[in-house]
């Protein structure tokens, strides 16, 4: 062990044997539970599926030139979404570039080598900060900094949450950035270290903003400076936060407003978890969506259960220690502390999002447990007693499964030898453990089993015998951590797959909806949708093209309003917008060009139906289209002027009445006409067929022969099929595919279901899979030759000339034109629009979509985006770096004041570090200014 300590940087060191110990177990877990790369297991599950590989993808195709849009418009999502807030949310991270690196193809080993980057760094910057809070074993800042980056939060919540992951880097570099501020030194460097966690992902670096100032702020405490000073310090450190989020603010205000133009969520009410299942969170090997993930492993949580009966810790640091975890950990079960960690926004999903700060701060106080020694047996059996007392009341928690036991009785039994040799080696023999402490923990860095402190050794074998017990001791502690560490995160890894829908990685099916878009593509002449039969939620940035389906936190409400309007369906309560297959909304939107998919194999939804991948182009007018002089009061009409017929909202927007809304008659599989619904579900009540029985309920009515049957039925779950429609062009008549629940978190997108025959008798056989509804007006007959001329007017008398570059759409419209120009892309807030040579001002709205009044004299219109607080958070970025850099012309006058002309004698010290109160008594190991130990005679 001697040999093996760091003379240089201990600080270094123990980064360096954190990010190993990190990658490692990180590895070996995916490989443990077979996950994706190691693996057959895809990881892919939720959002990390859904929303954050597709947004990789769309920022690999930015860096190589390949997207349809830029930093501020996204052109492939949504008919045109905001980009900026998006990139703040997801991809602010400098990790996210790497994506850039990899094969397109490749794009989820790209965001898996990133997810595992972001976690291996958090250990390193934990294990760097350390020991700049109190001086060490280099070995234990790595062994503790790889159980903070491993911790519960981050297997089982932060591996599908990649961008959470930067909170969990931030942490401990603000509280760097923190003990700078303490000492005075490394001012701007602080500054750029909050920049860069609040450009990261803003929403964790606040939590982690607010755990870095209750470190500091319990440093203040504990350093014994006059108050003076420490509010000198408070307000420096208040300005480094200041001024850094500021830096931030053109990024973070975008995000801010972005959020304030989202699709609202439903109120949530906080509910606490039962105390057990919280406790059962702390030991290994368990998981539970909805509770904290507060496991830091069990090494890391017997020395933090230790330290109220660690001796050579003063009282006062043991105190302050103590009351900061009880704290934090009481603030996650209250419901006004709670909603503090989450900046005064109950969450969507995951309650304990802020769980990271906890287990941040039970490492900590492991570290200055462990600083000043290792526990003697008394204290170790004192905090064995509490582990033993934690299980047994997790023990009614059903999060606690037949597994987790054997696993934490290996890594107690692991963790309690490796601790009791340890002590043995550190303490000199006929000691009862309070003396010859400060022997194992050297000031320079060092574990204390070297010749830094070992000097009372006479013999070579003595030393020898040591060193050997000390190598054993911490090949026992790393080796239990790291094996419950891979337990934990491949149980998470299990489990969570069970519970959670998966999406399977990139392969064939993608490979061939994106061939078929780029053969079929031609933007901005028209759109091309990757189809209904989405793979994931944002398939047009993993695949291409430029449709409906969008998913993001951020999703605008016109939008999900308009569309949900339209027929359109959503899940995760509106914010992840489908495609819809409809050939009024194509029209309307200028798709022209659709991609047709079986269902995917990878999901289980619906069984596959023996076709392939094709493509169906249609003529549609062009992105920027005229109405009328008077159409919807000259382009000022919102999307509250829709109604309550989907049909009908679509020939509001189409201009022309092109369905047949018919009558219906709905039977039960028994033959009765069904109840109402008796919940917010409007329409008739049908429950799910019996297995096996041959009836199946039904949809009746007439319409023209010919015409194109559309099924609308949001809440309604299962297949439906025409009977007796026609072939068209060879095919049967397509199958209607449903996918709804309730309460209301998923509804289902209107379905074509083929052509009318000629009796114009319309009989629609419904399979429902669950109890769903069918409203009034659930059919419509699309008159396919009133759509043409419809189309066709608008194509002449249309733009002649659309040209779309990032942000900005130019077009030229034939001259004369009266009423409004009406671009097919929603109007979300930031849209200014002018004609001619007119000046820009707000954007009208038609329907939901971008207008602009004409009156006869303009040939041309611009439209350009302006990211909602953009200026604002520019304004803001400008005054801080302006700021700072007055703070360093009036530093840097200062030193050369101090200094003055001719040898000057030496500066002093400045501010201190805090130093922890010196125990009492002589025989224990006083604490020094900055921070370690000084040796008594």
């Amino acid at each position: 062990m001697d040999r093996s300590t760091p003379r240089g940087n201990p600080a270094r060191a123990a980064a360096m044997l954190a990010a190993a110990l990190t990658a490692a177990a990180f590895c070996a877990a995916d490989a443990v539970a077979r996950s994706f790369p190691f693996g057959p297991r895809t990881r892919s599950v939720n959002d990390l599926g859904n929303q954050y590989v597709p947004f990789h993808a769309h920022l690999w195709d930015l860096l190589h030139g390949r997207a349809d849009g830029g930093l501020l418009v996204n052109w492939q999502s949504g008919f045109g979404s905001s980009f900026l807030p998006d990139l703040g949310t997801y991809l602010g991270s400098p990790f996210a570039l790497l994506v850039g690196l990899f094969p397109r193809d490749e794009i989820d080993l790209a965001v898996y080598a990133v997810t595992l980057l972001k976690t291996v760094c958090a250990g390193a910057a934990m294990a760097w900060l350390l020991p700049a809070l109190r001086p060490g074993r280099w070995w234990a800042a790595g062994l503790l900094g790889a159980s903070y980056a491993l911790c519960g939060w981050t297997v089982a919540d932060a591996a599908y949450n990649p961008m959470w992951l930067d909170g969990l880097v931030a942490l401990p570099l603000l509280c760097l950035a923190g003990e700078w501020a303490l000492t005075g030194r490394r001012r701007f460097l602080g500054v750029l270290v909050v920049t860069a966690a609040w450009v990261a992902n803003f929403y964790t670096a606040y939590m982690a903003t607010l755990g870095a100032a209750l470190v500091l702020l319990l440093r203040l405490w504990l350093s014994g400076l006059p108050r003076r000073r420490a509010l000198a310090v408070a307000g420096r450190a208040a300005v480094t936060a200041a001024l850094g989020v500021g830096l931030a603010a053109p990024l973070v205000a975008v995000v801010y407003f972005g959020t304030k133009h989202a699709s609202p969520l439903p109120e949530r009410t906080f509910v606490p978890v039962p105390g057990q299942d919280m406790l059962a969170r702390l030991l290994p090997a368990t998981y539970g969506f909805g509770t904290p993930g507060i496991f830091v492993g069990t090494t890391a949580l017997l020395l933090a259960l230790a330290l109220p009966f660690h001796r050579a810790v003063p009282r006062r640091v043991r105190a302050g220690w103590i009351v900061l975890v009880v704290a934090v950990a009481l603030s996650m079960q209250w419901d006004p502390t709670h909603l503090v960690w989450h900046a005064f926004a109950e969450p969507n999903g995951s309650a304990y999002r802020q769980a990271f700060v906890l287990c941040a701060l039970l490492v900590i106080a492991a570290w200055h447990t462990l600083s000043y020694g290792p526990p003697s047996r008394r204290a170790l059996g004192a905090a064995g007693g509490l582990l033993a007392l934690t299980a047994a009341v997790a023990s009614g928690s059903d999060l606690v499964r037949p597994f987790v036991w054997p696993i934490l009785l290996c890594a107690a039994a692991g963790a309690l030898g490796g601790l009791l040799l340890l002590g043995r080696v550190a303490r000199p023999a006929g000691t009862d453990g309070s003396a010859g402490i400060d022997s194992a923990a050297g000031t320079d860095g060092t574990d204390g089993t070297g010749s830094a402190g070992t000097s009372t050794v006479g013999t070579g074998s003595a030393t020898l015998r040591r060193t050997r017990l000390a190598a054993l001791a911490v090949v026992l502690l790393v080796g239990a951590q790291t094996v419950e560490a891979v337990a934990t995160s491949a149980v998470a890894t299990r489990l969570r797959l069970a519970h959670m829908d998966d999406y399977a990685p990139w392969g064939p099916r993608q490979q061939r909806q994106s061939e078929a878009i780029a053969q079929a593509d031609g933007w901005p002449r028209y759109r091309t949708d990757p189809g209904r039969e989405q793979t994931v939620g944002n398939d047009p940035m993993m695949v291409g093209g430029q449709g409906a389906q969008y998913y993001s936190s951020l999703t605008s409400d016109v939008l999900s309003r308009t569309l949900t309007a339209l027929g359109g369906g959503w899940t995760s309560r509106g914010r992840n917008l489908q495609s819809l297959d409809n050939a009024v909304t194509d029209a309307v939107f200028s798709v022209g060009a659709r991609v047709h998919s079986p269902p995917d194999p990878h999901q289980n939804w619906f069984p596959q139906d023996g076709s392939g991948v094709t493509v169906t182009r249609e003529d549609v007018p062009p992105l920027v289209t005229v109405r009328p002089a008077g159409a919807a009061r000259d382009g000022r009409a919102g999307v509250r002027a829709f109604g309550p017929s989907p049909y009908r909202n679509q020939e509001l927007l189409l201009g022309a009445r092109v369905y047949t809304v018919p009558r219906l008659t709905v039977r039960t599989a028994a033959g009765r006409r069904p109840e109402r619904s008796p919940d917010d579900r409007p329409g008739l009540l049908i429950g799910a067929s019996a297995p096996g029985s041959a009836h199946r309920p039904e949809i009746g009515a007439r319409c023209p022969a010919g015409s194109e049957v559309y099924l609308w039925a949001p809440h309604f779950s299962g297949t439906a099929r025409l009977s007796g429609a026609p072939a068209r062009n060879g095919a049967p008549a397509p199958t209607g595919r449903f996918r709804a629940d309730h309460p209301v978190t998923k509804i289902a997108p209107m379905q074509p279901l083929g052509t009318v025959p000629a009796s114009g008798r319309v009989r629609i056989e419904l399979s429902p899979d669950r109890a769903g509804t069918v409203p009034d007006g659930a059919v419509g007959c699309l008159d396919t030759a009133r759509l043409h001329t419809a189309v066709q007017r608008l194509e002449v008398t249309g733009a002649t000339e659309v040209t779309v570059s990032g942000g900005t759409v130019r077009a030229r419209v034939p001259a004369g034109s009266t009423g409004a120009a009406v671009i097919a892309a929603p109007r979300i807030a930031g849209w200014r629009c002018a004609a001619g040579d007119a000046p820009e001002k707000p954007a009208s709205q038609y329907y939901g979509l971008i207008a602009v009044p004409l009156d006869g004299t303009a040939t041309s219109l611009t439209c350009t985006f302006h990211p909602p607080g953009l200026r604002l958070g520019s304004a803001v970025g400008a005054a801080s770096l302006l700021a700072l850099a007055v703070l360093a012309v009036l530093s840097a006058v200062r030193r050369r004041r101090t200094a003055g002309p001719g040898p000057q004698p030496p500066a002093g010290p400045g501010p201190q570090p805090p130093a922890d109160p010196a125990p009492r008594p002589t025989d224990r190991p006083q604490e020094t200014a900055a921070g370690g130990t000084a040796r008594t005679s």
